[in-house]
């Protein structure tokens, strides 16, 4: 087995290869097709594909030469005003040297950029627009200020589904002579949430053990609780045995290294497959939310989950 990261080795290079997105890649490669296109904006999730389909855009363009003229940038490294001022127009001003007429700047994490480097980069987008393209990538597209969207055609990406995933998977475990069930499959992309990075970073953590991977190894491995074990937990609350709950959780969360709002989130999904009465299931979703914020706020979280199982158990009397 080679010694690279796998989210690199098995990075996408042709548009057919990229899975999932595909409403928006047949509308990439018309751009590229008619060597023009306009400055996008792509938004959606980590992982499921931003900055590698900039990357393919860039050597569909430009061939071998693609380095020359493709700026790659991560605003949550350098937010400020300056990068827009240095580095982005130094690069822009200059043309460039290949038969398409203009160079491009791939801009990520650029929700990361505070609103006087956007007010900046909103002029220099104005300024260049002959000889550059802008590529901008974010989680949140309602953190860029409505001038930059404007000036963009938004390109809303999804997580990828089951199959897609299952198909990631596959074309690994073939190439690097693994063996994976279904039911590890089904637990990775319950792990990811079709995050293809952290899937391929469960895929090669796992491969490190061993070839032969099982729903226990990743499950152990991404320091997640296994979904029976949470609901057990639940399924105890519902039974008013506070004690045996808590003892569950506590367990699980020791041998799992499970934080406080990861639990909670775990929970969360498990409320849905109980088979109790609708309307508690909604009050003790609420409560997972009331749960999550006041640890987000600094309180104890084993403080936090007792009280959260105790409100299940009174919720279920």
């Amino acid at each position: 087995m080679e010694h690279a990261i796998w989210t690199e080795k098995y990075r996408p290079k042709t548009f057919e290869e990229i899975k999932g997105q595909k409403h928006i890649i047949e509308k990439v490669a018309a751009f590229v097709k008619k060597k023009n296109m306009p400055h996008v904006l792509f938004s959606g999730p980590a992982g499921i594909g931003k900055t590698t389909l900039a990357l393919v855009i860039a050597k569909k363009f430009f061939g071998d030469e693609w380095h020359s003229n493709f700026l790659e940038l991560n605003a949550s490294d350098e937010r400020g005003i300056d990068v827009v001022r240095n580095k982005v127009k130094d690069f822009a001003r200059t043309k460039s040297m290949e038969t398409v007429p203009f160079k491009i700047i791939y801009l990520d994490e650029c929700d990361a950029l505070t609103r006087e480097a956007q007010q900046a980069l909103r002029r220099t987008m104005e300024n260049y627009t002959n000889n550059t393209r802008f590529i901008l990538s974010c989680n949140y597209s309602s953190k860029i200020i409505d001038p930059i969207q404007s000036r963009c055609s938004v390109f809303k990406f999804k997580p990828l589904e089951k199959k897609e995933i299952h198909k990631i998977i596959e074309m690994i475990a073939k190439v690097e002579k693994l063996k994976i069930d279904e039911n590890a499959m089904d637990a990775i992309f319950t792990v990811s949430e079709g995050d293809v990075r952290r899937v391929e970073n469960i895929l090669q953590s796992c491969a490190a053990i061993s070839s032969n991977i099982t729903e226990t190894a990743v499950y152990e491995m991404a320091s997640v609780a296994q979904p029976k074990e949470i609901k057990d937990v639940l399924l105890e609350c519902t039974k008013k045995n506070f004690s045996q709950a808590k003892d569950k959780l506590l367990k699980a969360m020791l041998n799992t290294g499970l934080s406080g709002i990861d639990a909670v989130k775990q929970i969360q999904k498990q409320i849905w497959d109980l088979d109790i009465d609708a309307n508690k299931r909604l009050e003790m979703v609420k409560l997972c939310g009331e749960a999550e914020f006041r640890m987000v706020e600094g309180s104890d979280e084993f403080i936090q989950l007792e009280a959260l199982l105790a409100s299940f158990v009174l919720i279920n009397s």
